[in-house]
């Protein structure tokens, strides 16, 4: 083949994606990562080398051209596996596309979608949460909290410069019940160091199956070619994981209005002049009857899996938009398929909602349920052995946390 995939990263994205990359050409990716982890470090399909400053524009680039130079015979696919080399690639794009293929947007676009501030002011206009951008460095305006109301949601402006400043008790995203609990939380985020704005948003009632994954691909010329809209049935308890799926059903919705909803997404999307993969967290309203847009991720997303699992190989779209040039119609993918990362006995335990649950058990049965670690060609016993004990510990975390 006259062509290789490189990807940036070591989390479970890049892992999936190097999947990818072997299901549909039998052949390894090169898996460039700043640390090692379980998910790429214990595998057998992918080659992994690793740079501890890849962070590092000029180490970036340094390292990419390196591998350039090794391998300039061949058509080089560059997919990034997180937020930080999204923006990393869009700030070097002019150096890297002299040697790579891969997707980038706009850094206007790019602020917009990652800096969720910015977010919820350029796109107020979309089925948003109702929302307060609150500047950590002034006056708190608790009628503006009071007009958003109790329990709200409370999450940084940027994500990124955030998990910069640790502390003990840093969430992803926080559920405050109280003004006693908001200020306290507020207090915590400001003597941790971090100086950015912070979005208090309306909580939107209900379980975790009131939320929605939707996976869009548009291609070089910024037409979207691949949808999905999949109904989440569990996402992570942990104070670090909240947000991040780890159950959903591909093809299931079961409060309608799903062909009204992709037409909106589909022409919202396109008229951001979009290339490459993006990942749309929704939530239904039960209030409102309608799906709120929570955040656009400029990514392919951790549970992003499912569409190859439906048959639509993400890699393989990338290889034949970029590499190949070749066109192909839109399509809505409605297959029925369950991605999960945890066991079945956590999905009888901790999914509430009847109506999916039967519906994740009568696919199990039908053998349309995936696993994006779970890959028949990796047969090293290590990463076996980690993996049924990574489920063994989702059992304990789920009984021990409660979101």
């Amino acid at each position: 083949m006259d062509f290789e995939v490189v990807i940036l990263g070591s989390d479970v994205n890049a892992y999936y994606m190097a999947r990818n990359c072997y299901e549909a050409y039998q052949k390894k990716a090169f898996v460039i990562g700043k640390l090692p982890m379980n998910f790429t470090g214990l595998s057998n399909i992918l080659n992994i080398t690793y740079e501890s400053d890849l962070h590092n524009s000029n180490v970036l680039k340094k390292t990419l051209k390196s591998f350039y130079e090794k391998h300039k015979d061949k058509k080089l696919l560059l997919i990034p596996s997180n937020d930080d080399y999204v923006r990393l690639m869009q700030e070097n794009q002019e150096y890297l596309k002299k040697y790579y293929y891969f997707h980038t947007i706009s850094i206007d676009l790019l602020n917009n979608l990652l800096i969720k501030d910015l977010f919820y002011s350029k796109y107020k206009n979309q089925n948003i949460p109702k929302t307060y951008i609150y500047d950590i460095n002034s006056q708190l305006d608790l009628k503006k909290v009071n007009n958003l109301g109790y329990e709200l949601i409370l999450k940084p402006g940027n994500g990124i410069d955030y998990h910069k400043y640790e502390f003990e008790s840093q969430a992803k995203v926080y559920k405050i019940k109280n003004e006693n609990e908001l200020l306290k939380v507020i207090d915590q985020i400001k003597n941790s160091g971090y100086k950015g704005n912070l979005i208090l948003q309306e909580y939107i009632d209900g379980d975790d199956s009131k939320l929605f994954d939707s996976i869009v691909y548009c291609d070089k010329l910024g037409k979207v070619k691949l949808m999905t809209l999949a109904q989440i049935a569990l996402q992570e308890h942990t104070p670090t994981g909240i947000g991040n799926c780890t159950v959903l059903v591909n093809g299931y919705n079961e409060f309608g209005q799903t062909d009204d909803l992709i037409k909106k997404l589909k022409k919202f999307i396109e008229s951001l002049d979009y290339h490459g993969i993006a990942e749309i967290d929704l939530k239904y309203d039960t209030k409102s009857k309608t799906f709120k847009i929570l955040e656009i991720n400029p990514r392919q997303a951790r549970s992003s899996y499912y569409l190859t699992a439906c048959g639509y190989n993400l890699v393989k779209f990338l290889v034949d938009d970029l590499i190949y040039h070749k066109s192909f119609d839109f399509h809505f993918i409605n297959e029925e398929m369950c991605l999960s990362f945890v066991p079945m006995k956590v999905i009888k335990e901790n999914v509430s909602n009847t109506k999916i649950k039967n519906k994740i058990i009568k696919l199990k049965k039908e053998k349309k349920i995936c696993d994006p670690l779970n890959c028949k060609y990796d047969k090293n016993i290590k990463r076996k052995i980690w993996l049924n004990l990574r489920k063994i510990n989702y059992v304990k975390k789920y009984r021990k946390c409660k979101w």
